[in-house]
């Protein structure tokens, strides 16, 4: 979330954070909070099912107006009622270069396996877990 901020307020991205969302309790909800942005928390354990829970947070996204939903580090799968709220404007940063180790265990999965280097994928989220059209993609090799 830092780095995020920051990298809009340098003008390296073009645009500014208009809130911060999770699911629970965080650091980026912290470092929102402590630099000004608004924060929303949707416990998904209030809601009743995966539906109602992506309804509620989809609904208080929208009320900030994004250009666009960036999801990092965020751990669940959104429904498609979130997802199609925000067509061609929520994209997602994995931990790994995709189709490679998707998944919540990306890092400990590409580790485990023995790749020799791995990276990050920034993709548009569609329904399936750690799947949609690529948009950038960056290498680190492991030591």
């Amino acid at each position: 979330m830092a780095a995020l901020i920051d990298a809009c307020e340098a003008g390296r991205v073009p645009g500014r954070v208009v809130a911060a969302a999770a699911d629970r309790p965080c650091r980026a909800l912290e470092v929102a909070a402590a630099r000004r942005i608004p924060t929303v928390r949707a416990d998904f354990g209030d809601y009743e099912d995966r539906e109602s829970w992506s309804a509620a947070l989809r609904d208080e996204v929208a009320a900030h107006e994004p250009d666009l939903v960036v999801s990092a580090g965020f751990m669940r799968i959104l429904s498609p009622v979130f997802v199609d709220a925000f067509p061609g404007r929520l994209i997602n940063l994995h931990p790994a270069l995709l189709p490679a180790f998707p998944g919540p265990r990306a890092v400990r999965d590409a580790l485990a396996f023995g790749s020799r280097v791995t990276g990050t994928t920034v993709h548009f989220v569609d329904y399936d877990v750690d799947h949609g059209p690529i948009l950038l993609q960056e290498a680190a090799r492991l030591p």
